[in-house]
């Protein structure tokens, strides 16, 4: 069922990880490529066990790929020095890959083409998260992008949420941020002001705050 439509809404800012970047895709991607490139060196492990621990992990990039790679090698009986290698690697493959999320591109063009103001607020590191972004060829159709370790601020901090609306030049009522963390993602941008809109996943659990629920960034063109 449609969620009821938002009134007054101005601008749209999106998460980027899991919202339009399908970072779950371009994880399994690269792991599996890694098994591929270091079968050699994997004294025999499967390939299931090889990915399948790594994504367990890795537990939708909320795990430390610098310390995910020498557990897993610890775990896997594997020489240690393998663990500096494969983080290397990863980082070098996550950069070539760029699956977005449903809609994710349709619906942008379409909110701009409303005339809403766009943007992105994410955690991480500006060459990566704009990496991504640039191999989404989504910088061009975004107004604002900021990223946590240029900001110096983090999600959930409600700051990080307010410079965005003042970057945009609006109110928090006249923005809502579409995200699929319940914490870092809906709590957060309610905190701020701004209306929630969490993108349903089956990794997290709803938001405790209201919201605004949707199963495809599609929804949204019916809500704003």
């Amino acid at each position: 069922m449609t969620s009821p439509r938002l009134r007054d809404i101005q601008a749209v800012l999106f998460d980027l990880d899991g919202t339009l970047f399908d970072r779950e895709t371009a994880v399994r991607e690269v792991v599996a490529g890694q098994h591929a490139a270091f079968s050699g060196e994997l004294d025999g492990v499967t390939r299931e066990r090889f990915v399948g621990r790594m994504l367990e992990l890795d537990a939708h990039g909320y795990g430390d790929k610098s310390e995910i790679y020498p557990r897993l090698v610890r775990e896997l009986g594997l020489p240690e020095p393998l663990a500096a290698r494969l983080h290397a690697h990863f980082w070098d493959a996550y950069a070539q890959v760029a699956p977005a999320m449903p809609g994710a591109r349709a619906t942008l063009a379409a909110l701009r083409a409303r005339g809403r103001r766009l943007g992105v607020v994410t955690n991480g590191r500006v060459r990566v998260q704009e990496g991504k972004l640039r191999a989404l060829d989504l910088l061009g159709a975004l107004d604002v992008v900021l990223i946590s370790e240029r900001e110096q601020l983090r999600k959930p901090d409600p700051a990080i949420f307010r410079r965005a609306l003042e970057r945009l030049g609006v109110r928090a009522e006249q923005a809502c941020y579409v995200g699929d963390h319940p914490m870092k993602d809906a709590q957060g941008a309610r905190d701020a002001g701004l209306h929630a809109v969490w993108l349903r996943t089956p990794h997290f659990p709803p938001p405790e705050a209201a919201h605004t629920a949707i199963d495809d960034l599609g929804e949204l063109l019916a809500l704003v």
